[in-house]
């Protein structure tokens, strides 16, 4: 079995301390390793180590104070960690920086040796709320001897584009740091496991818990079955996800019945797909 066992950190920053916020940061990795063991990688929400303040505080300049140089400072202390705790790092995400002069929303990954492994700017900023440029880039990685995974910020599950696209660079696990605060994160579950259903794939949104966000991070599986779900507060998931359940439902179908991708793949060179600028292309073999 290709199993990775995960840690899903639903918890919040303290507002506009982005030292206070990095030490309960430290401290809850440690905790996680000394408590759950066989934990491989933490996944934490979205701008959590910006120390973002709740919605409709922040002011319009606290990304310009908080930015960060990727790599940097900031990636070299992940790093140490890392090699430390002999964990993934997933630390949500970060006010980025870029050599053009924007900001960015960017996700981190650290690998258990301290290296920066791949960084993925939100390509669909929450708009006109949020003031970070979008990337351009859709970024999948992986975990050696287990899988790949892919990485999506928030609102970029009003996006299907986006799942479907890292689906087909071959993720089989999507990892989704959240900063959602609104009602709508009622509608952002339907998302996940719509994206799960459509895509074959794990997704696990990781929210913040209150007073920053609505909480309610979840787990779901490749055939769109919510696994666990948390409710408001500071809370830990903690699941073992078999992967290979990924190849399975590739291979026989959502509950045996449906294998989109085969069909996809069959039929989709002869469909006619104008947005896309062609017909479909099946999927890379690795």
């Amino acid at each position: 079995m290709r199993t990775l066992a995960i840690a899903a950190v639903q918890t919040s920053p303290q507002s506009g301390d982005v030292a206070a916020t990095w030490k309960k940061f430290v401290d809850q990795v440690r905790g996680i390793r000394a408590t759950f063991p066989d934990v491989q990688l933490v996944v934490f929400p979205e701008l959590y180590l910006a120390a973002v303040d709740q919605l409709l505080e922040e002011t319009h300049d606290y990304a310009e104070q908080v930015a960060v140089t990727v790599p940097g400072d900031l990636t070299d202390q992940l790093g140490d960690l890392a090699r430390e705790t002999g964990l993934w790092l997933v630390p949500g995400t970060v006010y980025e920086r870029g050599v053009d002069g924007l900001v960015y929303n960017t996700a981190l990954v650290v690998n258990p040796a301290g290296e920066l492994v791949t960084t993925y700017r939100k390509c669909f900023p929450w708009q006109p709320f949020e003031s970070t440029a979008p990337g351009r880039d859709l970024v999948v990685f992986d975990v050696p001897d287990v899988g790949r995974l892919g990485l999506a910020i928030c609102y970029d599950s009003a996006f299907p584009e986006v799942y479907r696209q890292l689906a087909w660079f071959g993720a089989e696990l999507i990892l989704q740091p959240t900063l959602t605060a609104t009602r709508d994160r009622d509608l952002e579950l339907v998302l996940a496991r719509a994206h799960a259903i459509l895509n074959q794939v794990y997704v696990v949104s990781v929210n913040a818990s209150g007073p920053h966000g609505l909480g309610q991070s979840l787990v779901v599986d490749p055939e769109g079955l919510v696994r666990q779900q948390a409710g408001g507060n500071d809370e830990v998931i903690v699941d073992v996800l078999d992967l290979d359940a990924v190849t399975r439902v590739h291979r026989y179908g959502t509950f045996g019945l449906n294998r989109m991708w085969d069909q996809m793949d069959t039929h989709g060179p002869s469909l006619n797909l104008p947005m896309y600028g062609g017909p479909y292309r099946p999927r890379p073999t690795a």
